[in-house]
């Protein structure tokens, strides 16, 4: 699904910045018998109701035309929201030094299942973080089910 989703983004990406908006993501997924194509923007003022109104009536024809899904699907437009799934590297390292939180798929030696921590830096292998505990721990992506940021309330 991940070449639907940059298919997609590709597409996508120079209408939506003439509206005024950033491409924050695309993600394409099945949830049950559904199929869902979220298309996710920002801008500097934040995203509110009309603003994904005005993109989704703007993409949506555009979508049908291009035919790169060929299953039936809903097609959502919305904020990325405050706490901010963190997939593609563009958005680590625009988050660098920033609060993270990060989700394993399984407990680790320590018995954590999740850390959070400050985003230090990140390669193909690896995620560095400071936490309270300890001054830097890396965990390697290919354990990491989630990385969001973390607002605090």
């Amino acid at each position: 699904m991940a070449k639907i989703e940059e298919k997609v983004e590709e597409l996508l990406k120079e209408t939506i910045e003439k509206l005024g908006y950033n491409l924050y993501d695309v993600e394409y997924v099945k949830e049950g018998p559904n199929y869902y194509l979220s298309v996710y923007i920002d801008n500097e003022k934040g995203i509110d109701l009309n603003d994904c109104e005005k993109v989704s009536n703007a993409i949506d024809e555009m979508l049908d035309e291009a035919n790169i899904i060929k299953d039936q699907y809903y097609l959502e437009v919305s904020s990325p929201g405050i706490e901010r799934v963190l997939r593609k590297d563009r958005h680590l390292q625009e988050n660098i030094g920033n609060q993270i939180e990060i989700k394993l798929f399984k407990k680790d030696q320590k018995g954590n299942k999740d850390y959070i921590g400050e985003l230090l830096k990140f390669d193909q292998e690896v995620v560095s973080i400071k936490t309270s505990e300890e001054d830097e721990i890396q965990i390697e992506r290919k354990n990491i089910s989630q990385i969001k940021t973390v607002y605090n309330w």
